[in-house]
């Protein structure tokens, strides 16, 4: 299972708006859990074998940022195929595949990028 989130704070952040200290508390509690990960400008991604594993850690992150604000905004998007692990770099590795076959002219990888559902 795969989750994308992001999570922060409102109603209390600093001068400038900026919300990277409740980021960092929620990103270390994502680094501490054991699960894979990967931190964007913009997301965190997970992915644990279960439901309540990858969860916990959204919830426990979600947590950690609640200090700093009166309220916390969370997003969330989850990807959920049994039988399948590793797929936080397999879908990446899938993706440049296709780009590489798409650029050696062998008509592989010209889907559309961001259609869900297709061989993922």
């Amino acid at each position: 299972m795969l989750v994308a989130f992001s999570v922060a704070p409102s109603g209390g952040s600093g001068e400038d708006g900026s919300v990277h200290d409740a980021v960092a508390a929620a990103v270390r509690v994502v680094r501490e859990s054991g699960l894979a990960h990967r931190t964007t400008s913009m997301f965190t991604e997970i992915e644990g074998s279960d439901w309540d594993s990858v969860m916990d850690v959204v919830k426990r992150a979600t947590e950690a940022v609640m200090p700093f604000g009166s309220r916390v905004s969370l997003v969330l998007k989850a990807d959920i195929r049994p039988g399948y692990t590793g797929e936080l770099d397999a879908k990446i590795d899938r993706l440049e595949a296709a780009i590489d076959a798409s650029r050696a002219g062998t008509g592989e990888g010209d889907r559309p990028v961001g259609v869900e559902g297709e061989d993922r």
